[in-house]
């Protein structure tokens, strides 16, 4: 005997219950299933917690420069389960607000367990069976951990288990210099660790441009963080009680000691443990769920939204993807992933905003480039904040003039490259950013000055 809803949601992050409530209102039953907690990985162990971090350690970074701003502020000291405490608080209380939120809700199930297809609309959760003409999956993600020598023998951190740490780590050895390590790294510098990045690419976040990475890592190491690119043999051995990392191949090469090894070389869906072959959904080598440009899987009445259908690794990725699923079955759209322009932020301080192509990938296209690109140390707004690291760029189309891709590496860059992202979604060109009027004094006033620099690249 199986229960049967209208539709089933798998996952109860960013895209599931948003999703459940847009069914529900339309008068749907629907069933959301959740093995862990409500709010998936941004609100427990994502953006909410580690942003809430990222403010504490700003906060002590502000404070030790307040003689640069004529401020007398003292010693400072940072009261780290103090911070671990207001960050979870923080966490908690949105859970909690989702957890209301999805109680609230007429005609919703909220069942807690692990779900696995019995075949393509049916669903166990333990020993009760579900079935749904509609099923959606909001299964997220979790950190790889991929096979290094020595990894047995000593103990590494993830990201969420380096959020709950009871005491702030002596030396923190970050493995793996992209988004993830170098929010972290940063972080922990800022609270007082003594802390070692060390990556295998030749260099930091090797999407982006080069003078992009390069303007990243001077930052980093200006604020006392070892980096190692290019580490082409990393392993692990027991050091004491420290963890002795290999960076390098040869044998009498110094190994870096840490009391902490954090592990941050990306992340893989939670579709393994589903059940995919019995309904027949089809997954890449990687393991991520293939949909079309409307979400929907190979199997009819089945969609994939968020981390798991490898279209997008973040928070408003996975919104938007509820968002376009919402518009097509419930309100006659015709929404797709085509029409979304990608933009996402690093949240190292300064912020790296960033959207749409880098260079590398524009001339990759094909496309004939006009490039522009300004220190912020020519910004007026980061001057008198005293945040002069970094520099704005800009790419466009030699050809249509369309904008093609824009960086801003610099303080209030996560929020200043939202006016190129507005433009680019509405299909804009560079004359019509370039005639726009910011308001002074802003770093997006900028943004139509750095167009005028705009040349053959």
């Amino acid at each position: 005997m199986s229960d049967a809803f209208d539709a089933i949601v798998v996952g109860a992050g960013q895209a599931g219950p948003a999703l459940a409530g847009r069914l529900t209102d339309a008068g749907q039953r629907v069933a959301l299933i959740e093995r862990d907690k409500v709010g998936g990985t941004c609100v427990n162990t994502g953006c909410t917690p580690t942003k809430a971090m990222v403010a504490s350690a700003y906060a002590a970074h502000m404070a030790r420069r307040a003689g640069d701003y004529g401020i007398a502020a003292g010693p400072v000291s940072v009261d780290f389960p103090a911070v671990v405490r207001r960050a979870q608080s923080i966490a908690g209380q949105a859970r909690e607000n989702n957890e209301k939120w999805l109680g609230s809700m007429e005609g919703l199930s909220l069942i807690r367990g692990h779900a696995r297809f019995l075949e393509s609309h049916a669903i166990a959760v333990g020993d009760r069976a579900l079935t749904a003409p509609w099923i959606f999956l909001n299964v997220g993600g979790r950190p790889v951990r991929p096979p290094m020598p020595g990894m047995d023998a000593v103990r590494t951190l993830d990201n969420s288990e380096l959020l709950t740490l009871p005491v702030l780590p002596e030396h923190l050895v970050v493995i793996g210099g992209s988004y993830i390590g170098l929010e972290f790294a940063q972080m922990f510098r800022r609270f007082g660790s003594q802390v070692t990045v060390v990556e295998m690419a030749p260099r930091l976040i090797a999407r982006e441009d080069p003078e992009i990475s390069d303007a990243v890592r001077d930052v980093l190491e200006g604020e006392g963080i070892e980096i190692h690119t290019g580490a082409c043999c990393i392993g692990f051995t027991p050091a004491g009680e420290r963890i002795a990392v290999q960076v390098d191949c040869a044998e009498d090469e110094p190994k870096v000691e840490g009391s902490h090894v954090l592990l941050a070389v990306g992340r893989r869906p939670n579709t393994d443990d589903l059940g995919l072959e019995r309904a027949g959904v089809e997954t890449d080598e990687r393991g991520y769920i293939k949909v079309d440009e409307k979400l929907a899987t190979n199997v009819e009445g089945i969609w994939a939204m968020g981390d798991c259908n490898g279209r997008g690794a973040f928070t408003h990725t996975a919104w938007n993807d509820f968002e376009i699923v919402a518009a097509n079955l419930l309100d006659g759209e015709d929404r797709s992933l085509a029409q979304r322009v990608p933009g996402y932020a690093l949240y190292v301080d300064p912020p790296l905003g960033r959207v749409g192509m880098s260079e590398q990938q524009a001339r990759d296209a094909g496309h004939d480039l006009l490039v522009a690109t300004r220190p912020m140390a020519r910004v007026a707004r980061a001057k008198e904040k005293g945040e002069t690291n970094g520099l704005m760029k800009i790419i466009a189309d030699a050809k249509t003039r369309a904008i093609l891709g824009a960086a801003i590496f610099g303080t209030g860059g996560d929020e200043a490259v939202h006016g190129i992202i507005d433009m680019m979604s509405s299909g804009r060109t560079v004359e019509d950013l370039r005639w726009a009027v910011p308001i002074h004094p802003t770093v997006s006033e900028l943004i139509p000055t750095v167009l005028l620099d705009l040349k053959p690249a």
